[in-house]
């Protein structure tokens, strides 16, 4: 399903080369690539209710209760420098195609994530991400990877399918940084370190849970999540 349209107004004559680019922008939208993801993303930000109730992790107080582990190794350990505290959530497995963990709470139609995560290791990949809208294993993705210079927006049912990307700087091994995802209705936007780089319209997954993501032997720990969501049914 193809991002938000646009649409483009002209006065006067019109060149042969600028309907040239109008019809390639066209064919863009018309296939769902966003022309304008990246850093230069043209959208205004989208807003969870503010009404919303808030929930907020820091691992400090208590381990993974209420949590479900849908695949991979996941732990509460100590980590020296950890941005809200000692204790962090890391994920350890290494064979897996993807590490998914869904956190208590929800299902959430709209919904505001945002998590710290430190791509520990990794030589096939070296990935943190937030899940939304999990339900019956389909879900939405935002992810960024230490090892690719891209940040990118997934819908997953039985198989990934990438809906949108942007050209970033990868985000440091051994460094923390932050990713969000907000979604209101069938818009999605995605930032890194506080910076918007994807909007994208898809209305196939209507409300779910929140969770946390890692990808083949990525070894990454997570911190200071927070879910500000409208409570949906599944």
């Amino acid at each position: 399903m193809r991002g938000a349209s646009v649409s483009y107004f002209a006065t006067g004559a019109v060149t042969a080369g600028v309907v040239g680019v109008l019809s390639v922008l066209g064919f863009s939208w018309w296939c769902g690539v966003h022309p304008f993801q990246g850093s230069a993303a043209r959208a205004d930000e989208l807003s969870v209710l503010p009404s919303a109730p808030t929930e907020r992790v820091d691992f400090e107080q208590k381990g993974l209760e209420g949590w479900k582990s849908i695949a991979g190794q996941w732990g509460v350990e100590e980590m020296a420098g950890a941005p809200g505290g000692r204790r962090v959530l890391v994920q350890r497995a290494v064979q897996n195609a993807f590490n998914v963990i869904v956190a208590p709470g929800g299902p959430y139609r709209d919904v505001d994530v945002s998590v710290r995560f430190k791509p520990i290791s990794g030589r096939e990949d070296a990935s943190g991400g937030i899940v939304i809208r999990f339900a019956d294993g389909r879900y939405y993705l935002v992810r960024a990877n230490a090892l690719e210079n891209n940040f990118r927006l997934y819908a997953y049912d039985r198989g990934r399918r990438q809906l949108a990307s942007a050209t970033v700087e990868p985000p440091a091994l051994g460094q923390w940084h932050t990713v969000r995802v907000v979604a209101v209705g069938d818009r999605m936007q995605g930032y890194l370190n506080g910076k918007l780089l994807l909007d994208y319209r898809d209305a196939r997954f209507r409300s779910g849970r929140v969770g946390l993501w890692t990808k083949a032997d990525s070894i990454t720990a997570f911190d200071d999540l927070s879910v500000r969501g409208v409570n949906g049914g599944g």
